[in-house]
């Protein structure tokens, strides 16, 4: 569980450093691609704190 609970860390990380990037970006599509980036990655944290949540016996949709 500590393996999947770092994991979203780091998905959560990647995704601000993402955001980061896409304020620091001057050009129009690297603004684009990197506001997708941020996007997906925090989709993906999302997606690995619902499955921690479901191992440990919680439903997530009712917090």
């Amino acid at each position: 569980m500590k393996d999947m609970r770092t994991q979203a860390e780091k998905l959560r990380t990647d995704a601000a450093e993402c955001a980061l990037i896409r304020d620091l970006a001057t050009d129009t599509k690297k603004r684009d691609l990197f506001t997708r980036l941020a996007d997906h990655l925090n989709a993906l944290a999302a997606e690995v704190e619902r499955a921690i949540e479901q191992s440990e016996g919680r439903d997530p949709a009712t917090q």
